[in-house]
């Protein structure tokens, strides 16, 4: 039997399929934003504040950086365990290993909530 070794999610096809929902979110909000910066060539504080201010941006702020942090938590945690193994690095991998995705998480957690409080403490 097979374990999963993941721990954000149950399967490697959960994993792909969170990666690509979430590089559709991403893309999404990237041409949106794009787009928004070629119809509004002078965007004053106070256009990008009543942007940000509507529940539909908050939202799709929120669910844009969310994505960003699952995309990013799989993909490294993917390079994590293909580069930092016991066979390339030695015997304290699994320790090294631990040791940076417990630091991917704090920093990926930290900017998440970063972004919560400047998306709803507007």
């Amino acid at each position: 039997m097979v374990k999963t070794v993941t721990s954000f999610s149950r399967s490697g096809l959960s994993d792909w399929l969170v990666q690509r929902i979430s590089a559709v979110v991403m893309t999404a909000y990237l041409i949106f934003m794009l787009g928004y910066f070629c119809t509004h060539a002078n965007i004053s504080y106070e256009q990008w504040v009543a942007l940000h201010s509507s529940l539909a941006m908050r939202i799709f702020g929120l669910l844009a950086i969310v994505s960003l942090a699952a995309h990013a938590w799989i993909g490294l945690w993917c390079v994590l365990t293909d580069y930092i193994t016991v066979r390339l690095i030695g015997p304290k991998a699994t320790a090294i290993r631990m040791f940076l995705q417990f630091i991917m998480i704090a920093v990926t957690l930290f900017y998440v909530v970063w972004t919560i409080d400047i998306l709803w403490g507007i």
